[in-house]
């Protein structure tokens, strides 16, 4: 046993999901990937794991549903947040050039990320592949050298590959919001925020309540996001992100008002607030 703690995550090694969780925790870790989100959860809730990262959203393409369902079937908490710059490359074996290229692999949503910069590839067949890293291994163990992938440049250095074009995607402010997963909440120092989920009977004016309990006392929501409640039809769950840790005395007040209109609310934890970085200004 090495001793370092062990972080699952969904994909390839050289994934953007490794990328996360190499900014979140360093170096010092164990990567253990895995091919579905569910095993990820799985392990780190039986212990197999120390902690989980996965994404939950992406600024383009939305919401990852999934990782929400899963979050309320398991018993973990989010420990931290992490908001990951989706820079996508072009990925060959060394000394092929663009024109040689007759396919290219990916994941669907980073395929359709760089619509616009594929289209300007010319005559090339697009193939979805189940990961962006994943398709950056298939070429490199087919050897084929008329085919590219589009995935991150970790998984290019990962797998000995070149990178013939950079920041293929067509919209820059592409960003993923990772959460760290673990077995045990945390206290954070500094601005954080909170996660959680309620439901409640289908009244008229019963979202309004439920929200007004967090207007009353200013506090910022930054997130809310609706999902079927299962076993109900046409009955939702909503997720509620907001600024604060449960520690304060307000957050305490707004959550126990909300315990008092709802059915069912689970706090997910409170974690530090990740940097806003795309409204930081750009340095050389």
């Amino acid at each position: 046993m090495s001793g370092r703690p062990r972080v699952a995550f969904q994909g390839e090694r050289g994934a953007y999901s490794e990328q996360a969780a190499l900014s979140l925790l360093g170096r010092e870790i164990e990567l253990v990937p895995f091919s579905t989100f569910d095993a990820v959860f799985d392990e780190v809730q039986q212990g197999a794991c120390d902690y989980g990262v996965v994404p939950v959203e992406n600024s383009l393409a939305g919401s990852i549903h999934r990782n929400y369902d899963l979050l309320l079937r398991h018993d973990l908490y989010i420990n931290a947040e992490y908001n990951l710059r989706v820079s996508h490359c072009l990925i060959v074996h060394p000394g092929v050039e663009l024109s040689e290229i007759r396919r290219v692999y990916s994941h669907p949503q980073a395929l359709a990320q760089c619509e616009h910069a594929l289209r300007e590839l010319g005559d090339v067949e697009v193939i979805v592949a189940q990961d962006t890293a994943g398709s950056v291994r298939l070429i490199k163990e087919q050897g084929w050298r008329d085919a590219a992938a589009i995935a991150g440049e970790t998984a290019a250095a990962h797998y000995g590959m070149s990178i013939l074009r950079c920041h293929l995607e067509d919209e820059k402010a592409n960003y993923t919001r990772f959460l760290l997963l673990s077995r045990q909440a945390t206290t954070p120092d500094g601005q954080s925020k909170t996660s959680l989920a309620f439901a409640g009977k289908n009244q008229p004016g019963l979202l309004f309540r439920c929200l007004s309990a967090f207007a009353l006392r200013d506090i910022d929501l930054t997130k809310i996001e609706s999902r079927p409640l299962r076993g109900v039809p046409w009955e939702y769950v909503f997720y509620l992100d907001f600024v604060g840790s449960m520690a304060e005395a307000r957050c305490q007040r707004a959550v126990d008002q909300l315990r008092e209109m709802a059915t069912f609310v689970r706090v997910f934890g409170s974690y530090a607030r990740a940097r806003a970085v795309w409204a930081e200004p750009e340095t050389d």
